[in-house]
């Protein structure tokens, strides 16, 4: 039934959007260069902060710091009730999404989908995102320099994600 509705629908609102963009009076075709003029300068100007982004994420991930940090975060996180095997991916997630799908990958394939790890960083990837890269690409298109309290606010609600995450987690699946 939703195929259906979409295999309507999409096509229907592209061939909407052409029909006004025809038959309106404004120069939407001009508008719509404009835009994607726009988007591309934007992009460019984007470009080094997304580099150095990866680059550094993927130090991070390469010199095992990660491991290290868990092993050592493992015993407050125990107490607080978030599974130790889940560390890695909280470690990760502030800093990269696509870092983060691949040790969620990587927990499916060593402890099983169904597992409460498993279930706990599912959740976690629905109810957070990548503080560091969010910040830094929203921020630097718009030109703002002093993020103020804007990292803080983030980590803070990263640390609510984590423990909520595990909070309904142990709540429906025991």
């Amino acid at each position: 039934m939703i195929s259906l509705i979409a295999s309507v629908f999409a096509p229907l609102i592209v061939t909407l959007t052409a029909l006004i963009m025809v038959f309106s009076k404004k120069t939407s075709v001009d508008d719509f260069l404009l835009g994607t003029r726009s988007g591309i300068s934007t992009c460019f100007s984007l470009l080094p902060t997304l580099i150095m982004l990866v680059v550094s994420v993927s130090m991070l991930s390469a010199s095992g710091f990660i491991d290290i940090l868990s092993g050592l975060c493992e015993p407050l996180f125990a107490k607080l009730g978030v599974p130790s095997e889940a560390l890695p991916l909280i470690l990760i997630r502030p800093f990269s999404g696509s870092g983060s799908n691949a040790v969620l990958a990587e927990m499916f394939e060593k402890y099983g989908a169904d597992s409460l790890a498993s279930r706990f960083a599912s959740v976690l990837i629905g109810s957070s995102d990548t503080v560091i890269y969010v910040i830094s690409v929203y921020f630097s298109a718009v030109g703002v320099k002093k993020t103020r309290h804007a990292i803080p606010a983030a980590f803070i609600t990263m640390l609510f994600c984590v423990f909520f995450s595990s909070f309904i987690c142990r709540l429906f699946f025991g």
